[in-house]
């Protein structure tokens, strides 16, 4: 990192560069290009936190948060969590500490809404990105998400 990475709103004046944003080409079956999860954002505008990461005017990653959505998808409402939905860091930005940050960018806002877990998927095997997540703390819940591996990270001071 140059300078401190900061987290901005999606506007007309940075749309440009969030939709250029391109992870490695190694990468692409790992997760969705933005423009992908800036339409879903347009769908579920109550519950996606879309968000381009920063460093000095570079734009260096991206991601989307949810916020108390119904896991269940029942309607009951017993399970609601916050996450991390997406997280793209730019193909010559990986490695630096953008990840990290977005993550813990993530974690501070589920705290500062009250809550005290962050969930997650991956895809699982070798190329994908599940060493990171281990890595942040991340424990597997034993539940999938399509063929993705579900993680959380407790959020609780002990």
């Amino acid at each position: 990192m140059t300078s401190a990475p900061r987290l901005e709103k999606i506007t007309p004046d940075n749309l440009d560069l969030a939709v250029d944003l391109r992870v490695r080409p190694d990468q692409g079956h790992l997760v969705a290009p933005v423009v992908k999860s800036l339409a879903e954002a347009y769908v579920h505008p109550g519950t996606a936190w879309p968000r381009l990461i920063l460093d000095g005017d570079r734009a260096v990653g991206f991601l989307m948060a949810f916020f108390d959505i119904d896991w269940a998808g029942d309607g009951t409402a017993t399970d609601l969590r916050s996450g991390l939905w997406r997280l793209n860091i730019a193909a010559g930005e990986q490695g630096r500490g953008y990840g990290r940050f977005a993550v813990e960018s993530v974690a501070a806002e589920i705290r500062r809404r009250g809550g005290t877990r962050l969930t997650t998927s991956w895809h699982p095997g070798e190329d994908g990105p599940e060493g990171f997540y281990l890595g942040l703390g991340f424990r597997p819940t034993g539940e999938t998400s399509g063929s993705q591996t579900v993680g959380e990270l407790n959020l609780r001071q002990e």
